[in-house]
């Protein structure tokens, strides 16, 4: 009995816990309480406006109400947003998913607090909800079948990781990353359930094609995800015989595969001009030694030299960035596809800007924004340490160079590569999406990287690369979760009969270790 030695009264508390709550219901508790703590509680925790909230404000009918809004970027969190009662005279500047949280909020917004004026707790709240989902559903695929010491060391990790306030600050703030952490959560569950062969896959596949569509569509940025899902998911085709989940699964990657054109396809034009101009003033000009000849190189003017380390928003600038001159002798002279030629041919500036890239890799919340309301007392700029020892750990202790990536990748690759080639050879599909799903997680943070700095160079990285922190911080969680939990391996256990099935094949019965009641 694993109990043996600790106190009579500590061993009934925890045989009552081991009795009626399951790991992931734990998980998913600790992430609740820890959340509703920071964000509902005052002094409330949030996000100051970095200057993009505009994007997605005005289209949703909302407007900033606070007459010295202006003084508070960067530094404060507003909670308080006025509501167009009338006529809204602004066009939807941005296309993004967020936009259906938006008005969901909205709409509560008004049945519960107020109709003239939003408040973003409202956001907030849902946003919580959905995430204690999404943390159920994962700690439950994770600990499925493990005994219950390890699957509450595996809670008690998650907890630590995916509770921290570096992540559900964005909960309280109009920023996309809010959307983009809880959906990689449901993705990456939905398809863990699968390989665990827990649920209906009708409706694992359900939540796997909404969470991706959802997380595609949020942000501009996350268009090449739908390549990597829809390249990686494959193995579901294999996953079962039945030909309605065949032809279900390859109708959803393709749903996928087209969701990430029309993402990049309908980034307006004027988000493509600011990008762009960042990809090569804070790219390409930024990194060579020579730039009056990577210039010519994509046939323009030497003069261009002098942008070098510019940035769009500058107040003052040598050239008008939105003028007609800069239209047809710089944007128009090249893209994302002659960017990424040119760094193919230049490895050296392509490393020089990986490293860079890898500096900012491991920041979960951007260092440039407030936590806290002006009216709570605070400094202008001041962020909240509660609950938040593993975002900083991980900014202090975590490697920056793009070398530890590379290691990282082939670590976790080298930890699953056993296990698969064991499956594939036991021609068991269902057992080898844990690794389709790892190498997803690899693919879509490593997207997070080559698209920011390749797109826009290395402006504001710290934020463009939520991306792969997440997706590190997921895949990383599951590798430790399975040493924890010995799952690396390739074990058939009874409920598990692999599809397709050789014929005349019989499986030998293997004993459970543990089973989450």
């Amino acid at each position: 009995m694993w109990l043996h030695r600790v106190p009579s009264g500590i061993q009934r508390a925890a045989l009552f816990a081991a009795r009626f709550i399951s790991p992931a219901a734990l998980a998913a508790s600790g992430v609740l309480i820890i959340t509703a703590l920071a964000l509902f509680v005052p002094p409330f925790v949030g996000m100051a406006d970095n200057g993009d909230y505009y994007r997605i404000l005005y289209g949703n009918g909302l407007y900033f109400s606070l007459p010295d809004y202006d003084s508070q970027y960067l530094g404060h969190f507003v909670r308080e947003y006025g509501i167009f009662q009338y006529f809204n005279e602004h066009q939807t500047l941005l296309y993004s998913s967020q936009s259906l949280l938006i008005q969901l909020a909205l709409a509560v917004n008004k049945l519960v607090y107020s109709t003239t004026v939003f408040d973003i707790r409202i956001q907030a709240a849902l946003l919580t909800l959905m995430y204690t989902a999404a943390i159920y559903l994962l700690v439950e695929g994770i600990t499925f079948r493990m005994s219950r010491p390890k699957g509450y060391a595996v809670a008690a990790l998650t907890v630590f990781v995916l509770g921290d306030t570096a992540y559900t600050a964005y909960f309280n703030s109009f920023f996309g990353e809010s959307i983009v952490l809880i959906m990689m959560v449901f993705l990456m569950a939905s398809w863990l359930l699968f390989y665990r062969k827990r649920y209906n896959d009708y409706v694992l596949l359900t939540l796997f094609t909404v969470s991706s569509l959802i997380l595609i569509t949020v942000k501009q940025q996350n268009a090449p995800v739908g390549v990597v899902l829809a390249v990686a998911g494959v193995s579901l085709l294999f996953m079962r015989r039945n030909r309605l989940f065949r032809f279900s699964a390859g109708g959803a990657l393709a749903l996928l595969f087209a969701a990430g054109i029309a993402t990049y396809v309908w980034i307006p034009k004027d988000f493509v001009n600011i990008n762009q101009y960042h990809a090569m003033t804070r790219g390409i000009l930024q990194t060579t030694d020579n730039p009056e000849k990577a210039l010519e190189t994509f046939g323009m003017d030497r003069q261009y030299a002098l942008l070098k380390g510019t940035i769009y928003y500058a107040p003052y600038s040598s050239v008008d960035v939105d003028g007609s001159q800069m239209g047809e002798n710089f944007y128009s002279k090249y893209g994302f596809v002659s960017i990424a030629a040119y760094y193919a041919a230049h490895p050296s500036e392509l490393g020089a800007l990986l490293n860079a890239a890898a500096r900012n890799a491991f920041t979960i919340r951007p260092p440039a924004m407030g936590s806290f309301e002006k009216s709570a007392g605070f400094e202008f700029g001041d962020q909240t340490r509660f609950f938040s020892a593993y975002s900083l750990l991980k900014q202090a202790a975590a490697p920056r160079t793009f070398g530890f990536i590379v290691i990282w990748m082939l670590l976790v690759t080298g930890l699953y590569v056993p296990g698969f080639v064991q499956a594939v050879r036991a021609r068991d599909m269902r057992h080898i999406q844990k690794m389709a799903l790892m190498a997803a997680g690899m693919g879509i943070g490593l997207s997070g990287i080559i698209v920011s700095i390749i797109g826009a160079g290395d402006a504001d990285l710290s934020k463009h690369e939520f991306l792969f922190t997440l997706g590190f911080d997921l895949v990383s969680l599951l590798a430790v979760s399975d040493l924890i939990g010995q799952e690396l391996g390739y074990r058939l256990t009874p409920d598990q009969t692999p599809e397709p099935i050789p014929p005349g094949t019989v499986y030998p019965p293997i004993a459970n270790k543990g089973v989450n009641a």
